[in-house]
């Protein structure tokens, strides 16, 4: 099994190592079992943010919020009751929910709450919202990601899938992507670790 916290890319402070891991972000989303993932994550990275970026105010439908759903569990592990409980929050709810969400993107705490109000919607969900939304402020809060930053990053400790554990993973994710400069930001920063730690043979 590998452990996360000995691979060596967070502790990297060369661009071309981390560019060149981003470069392997599809390599990654390829090599994972879920036939259906590609073209979820496409959806995802590409078409979602466009689609979103174009509302005044920034939300998503109730179909876009299952379906970005279906895009984290096929990205890591399967919940259905958790779908089944996000697919059930009721009409209006999740675009009242994400319009809130949007007008604090300011003040991340209570931007992540107000997306955690809807049903079956936990940080690791609400991160994926609003790293649409703003991807420099909310990279997606994900478990290989956490493996191999968490042992190097002072007070994170065990993960925990919590809103104070967050706010302390995404800190960690903007100072990296700060130190790159050039452009990086922390949702790319999330990108390049996940697509490293799936590239050495890491799976959750």
């Amino acid at each position: 099994m590998i452990e996360l916290g000995d691979l060596p890319l967070w502790r990297a402070d060369a661009l071309s190592l981390w560019t060149e891991a981003l470069a392997g972000y599809d390599a990654a989303i390829a090599a994972l079992p879920n036939t259906k993932l590609t073209a979820h994550d496409a959806w995802y990275r590409l078409e979602l943010p466009t689609r979103v970026h174009a509302r005044a105010p920034m939300h998503l439908t109730h179909d876009e919020m299952v379906q970005l759903t279906e895009w984290k569990m096929a990205r890591g592990v399967w919940r259905a009751p958790n779908l089944v409980l996000v697919r059930n929050n009721p009409v209006g709810a999740v675009e009242a929910a994400t319009s809130s969400a949007a007008a604090l993107l300011a003040e991340p705490a209570k931007a992540l709450a107000a997306v955690c109000a809807l049903g079956g919607v936990g940080p690791a969900t609400a991160s994926a919202v609003l790293a649409v939304m703003a991807p420099e402020r909310f990279p997606f809060f994900d478990e290989i990601v956490t493996g191999q930053v968490a042992p190097h990053v002072g007070g994170m400790g065990k993960i925990a899938w919590t809103a104070p554990y967050y706010r302390k993973y995404a800190a960690a994710l903007i100072a990296r992507a700060d130190a790159l400069a050039h452009g990086w930001h922390a949702g790319m920063v999330e990108r390049a670790l996940w697509a490293f730690g799936v590239n050495a043979g890491a799976r959750v």
